[in-house]
């Protein structure tokens, strides 16, 4: 066996998927493989998971559990929509960027009408224009708006932006999807509570991501309609989401979910990134791309500084707007937040002093 380079157990902060599992995840995961439990979700895991959603959204929603995000988002949206509709979604949006057409694919064929945002939200406005763009038959009708909290670009929405979609939504009957990947993190930014992040600001459906907040696999889909839940079950059959050992699924969201540890995980994700956005805020040649509002920093500087950082072992991604991304997880050491800042101001130190010779 290939022994483990100590180097390659580092954290980093290209992504927060890099992440273990938490404590509470885990020993809810070993809880339940005790014995035998019925198979295909009939079990008393299964059960507990989802009144547990149920309490914390303050509300009799309809619970699924799926493995991975992309399955989560595209079945989701499926079931609202036909073939011939739209889903209003900004041009940052996962589903538009990194799911491999699975909505278009697993909803045969329903188009995505993208908006333009550089803050990587949706308006009223960016809504209204798409909605009514085009309402002849040649065209597809618009059904389903989906929002992504918090977003691509790291920012979140408010009560008030939320509630005033919601009313745009209403205007031109349109369902409202969340994509909520790191929900967590946005309600804790927020410190308001589930259901107001949600059904109470006119959500229909929810997404809420595990994988990034602390466990290994598995994200839950939310109906707060019930009569927008009918068949869905089939969706997750057809598309291969039905875990035969459903119990699997659902026991980290017990141990999630009763002992709190969501949004401990998320408050301390989102804690991390202000305290890096603090430090590097104030090192020349490097400045914030936008305010940090959950659990992601960008950063705009230049190659001359970014490729001795990573000379250095440090992993993050360049992409959206081309800024730098910096992702701060459940388990991020704030000792080692504090190394990759020293890093970066040495590099940008480093990068000014060359740019002066040069000069000279």
């Amino acid at each position: 066996m290939t022994e483990m380079d100590p180097k390659d157990l580092l954290q980093q902060f290209a992504s927060d998927n890099y992440a273990g599992i938490c404590p509470e995840a885990w020993s809810a995961s070993e809880a339940a493989n005790h014995g035998h439990a019925t198979a295909y979700g009939d079990d008393p895991w299964t059960a507990r998971a989802s009144d547990a959603f149920r309490e914390l959204f303050e509300t009799d929603c309809e619970v699924f559990f799926v493995f991975n995000g992309t399955a989560a988002n595209s079945l989701a949206l499926a079931s609202l929509c036909q073939s011939y509709h739209g889903v209003i979604c900004c041009d940052s949006a996962h589903i538009e960027t990194d799911e491999c057409g699975a909505p278009e694919f697993f909803s045969n064929g329903s188009k995505l009408l993208v908006a333009q945002s550089a803050e990587g939200k949706l308006t009223p406005a960016s809504i209204r224009e798409l909605a009514t763009k085009r309402q002849d038959i040649h065209y597809p009708k618009p059904r389903v708006v989906t929002i992504t909290q918090s977003t691509e670009t790291g920012r979140v929405y408010t009560l008030a932006e939320l509630g005033a979609i919601s009313d745009e939504c209403k205007a031109h009957g349109l369902y409202l999807h969340m994509d909520g990947a790191r929900f967590a993190n946005a309600c804790a930014s927020l410190g308001c509570s589930p259901a107001e992040v949600t059904w109470k600001s006119g959500v229909d459906v929810l997404c809420f991501g595990g994988t990034k907040n602390g466990m290994a696999v598995g994200e839950a889909v939310l109906f707060f309609d019930r009569r927008l839940a009918a068949d869905f079950d089939y969706r997750c059959k057809q598309a291969g989401q039905l875990a035969s050992k459903m119990r699997f699924l659902a026991a980290p969201w017990v141990g999630m979910l009763e002992s709190g540890a969501w949004l401990r995980n998320a408050a301390h994700a989102n804690h991390c990134a202000r305290h890096f956005a603090a430090q590097v805020s104030s090192i020349r040649g490097i400045r914030l791309a936008a305010p940090v509002e959950a659990n992601a920093a960008f950063l705009l500087a230049p190659e001359e500084i970014l490729n001795p950082v990573r000379e250095r072992g440090w992993r993050f991604y360049t992409f959206i707007g081309g800024a730098a991304r910096f992702m701060f997880s459940w388990d991020t050491d704030p000792a080692r937040v504090d190394a990759l800042c020293r890093d970066l101001k040495e590099c940008a130190a480093q990068a000014h002093f060359q740019q002066l010779g040069m000069d000279t």
